[in-house]
């Protein structure tokens, strides 16, 4: 159930990996089918400083870097044709940001697994933490690998 009054929203988060694709295109066929808008959250994990490298060097490389992969991931998505689509890039810890963007949203969408590398797992940390502590339904869509 939505928190905001008139917006009914779909959250999916992507990271680039092939379970967020399939996410991402399950997300855009629920949107048109239920008539909601979507949001489209990539969120990349951001340091202080690292080994003496001051934040102000630091930062705007690996947010450059988020940028470039959030526009391939959304250069190989289903079309957003007739769809009200947000974008958003944000830093922080995948996991935690996900379920705050769920506040208020009908529902979150997370690919099985991301791109860590415990790829025996039949579900990841972000999506595990997604399902036990979103505040809306959370979708957990597998690839067939």
């Amino acid at each position: 159930m939505s928190m905001t009054p008139g917006k009914e929203q779909i959250v999916v988060g992507i990271d680039g990996s092939p379970h967020s694709h399939a996410a991402l295109s399950w997300a855009v066929d629920e949107a048109r089918l239920r008539g909601r808008s979507l949001r489209i959250v990539y969120v990349f994990p951001a340091m202080i400083s690292i080994g003496g490298t001051a934040a102000h060097d630091y930062y705007p490389r690996v947010e450059k870097e988020a940028r470039e992969t959030f526009e391939k991931a959304l250069s190989s998505a289903p079309s957003f044709d007739g769809l009200d689509v947000e974008r958003d890039i944000i830093p922080g810890n995948p996991a935690e940001q996900l379920v705050a963007a769920s506040h208020g949203a009908n529902l979150l969408v997370v690919g099985s697994r991301g791109l860590g590398t415990f790829r025996g797992m039949l579900l990841g940390s972000v999506s595990m933490h997604c399902a036990q502590q979103a505040h809306c339904p959370v979708v957990v869509v597998r690839t067939e690998d």
